[in-house]
């Protein structure tokens, strides 16, 4: 098996994309870029050289992904979202040096025309609604929303509401799949 890519898709040499991995009308994968199996890419989607990408990764129309960014397996990003990768931008004054990265762990969700700014970490099942602005670290299992990004809830991996607020809930049972969670060092796990 091997990846999918429409005709318009346009992959560099030195790119490596995994088995089952489908790439959508006018995708741009950069040489150097390393893509898990079993993606998707809608349409115009930028894959920069310094990427990494997990698999099962579903990234919607409009997408640009640029060096320093890392997704985890099973991560979605939302149509028109953004991830930038210099905190200071300046067209004349060159930052290459300067980029930060991002890291989204595993099962993450980033919403519809979010911005993700550089130097972040979304935690594992973290979701961030549509049009939200993130300038910090977003816990494992929280919800953030608004500009700038604040939690405003928890929620399960398979993607029910556990809990509303920004406190961290002492014990929290999804009512949907039946998943406990329980606070660990002023965290949100999974009680194993």
């Amino acid at each position: 098996m091997t990846y999918i890519a429409h005709e318009t898709a346009i992959i560099d040499p030195g790119a490596r994309i995994g088995d089952g991995t489908r790439l959508w009308h006018f995708c741009h994968v950069m040489g150097g870029a390393v893509i898990g199996r079993g993606c998707t890419f809608g349409q115009n989607v930028f894959v920069g050289s310094a990427v990494r990408i997990g698999d099962n990764v579903k990234v919607q129309n409009n997408v640009s992904i640029y060096d320093g960014v890392t997704l985890e397996d099973d991560v979605f990003c939302g149509p028109s979202m953004v991830f930038t990768n210099v905190v200071n931008p300046r067209s004349h004054v060159p930052r290459k040096h300067e980029l930060r990265t991002t890291l989204v762990k595993r099962g993450a969700t980033i919403g519809a025309n979010a911005t993700i700014v550089c130097g972040h970490t979304l935690g594992r099942y973290a979701f961030v609604g549509a049009g939200a602005v993130i300038t910090r670290d977003v816990p494992d299992f929280a919800v953030a929303i608004g500009n700038p990004g604040r939690i405003a809830g928890w929620m399960c991996r398979c993607g029910a509401q556990l809990a509303e607020g920004a406190s961290v809930p002492v014990c929290a049972a999804c009512a949907a799949c039946g998943t406990r969670y329980v606070a660990r060092d002023g965290r949100l796990a999974i009680d194993e």
